[in-house]
């Protein structure tokens, strides 16, 4: 095969759009570039959108821009709250009588901040599956109290 051939010139025309991809993508391929792509040899994940119906492609462009409907970033604050109360608790047993009042506080102020931001959460989430209960802090300082105690 001639250059002109390879190249998608007939006598003395430019090559055509087509002919420049392939032999870019030729190029690409002979110098390696293409050797350490993700799933190399491997099918694509597919993403299942069908739960987002008319939102599928714009919450894909959201997620290609790494960014995300604010109910998933509200959820994601709550996750990161819930995470704070869970070491507060995991930690109780351990604290001495006099650091009990700081997880105490602490706690509250976990408890606090975690309702506003499921609050903010079940009013921005599409639908009731996304939502979530309040903390009950009386139910959580009790919580605390027997992990304290050594009962948790």
């Amino acid at each position: 095969m001639t250059n002109r051939e390879r190249d998608g010139r007939d006598a003395g025309r430019p090559p055509t759009r087509g002919a420049l991809i392939d032999r870019k993508i030729r190029e690409a391929m002979e110098a390696g570039d293409f050797d350490d792509l993700p799933f190399q040899g491997q099918p694509l994940p597919l993403v299942d959108d069908s739960a987002a119906g008319d939102w599928a492609l714009a919450y894909r462009m959201l997620k290609g821009s790494n960014f995300a409907p604010p109910w998933i970033e509200s959820d994601k604050e709550v996750r990161g709250l819930l995470a704070q109360r869970d070491a507060i608790l995991e930690r109780a047993p351990r604290v001495s009588e006099i650091g009990r009042p700081r997880d105490r506080a602490e706690l509250r102020r976990v408890v606090d901040a975690a309702n506003r931001a499921i609050t903010r959460l079940n009013h921005e989430a599409p639908t009731s599956r996304q939502h979530r209960r309040l903390l009950d802090l009386d139910r959580e300082l009790d919580v605390l109290a027997k992990a304290h105690a050594g009962e948790g």
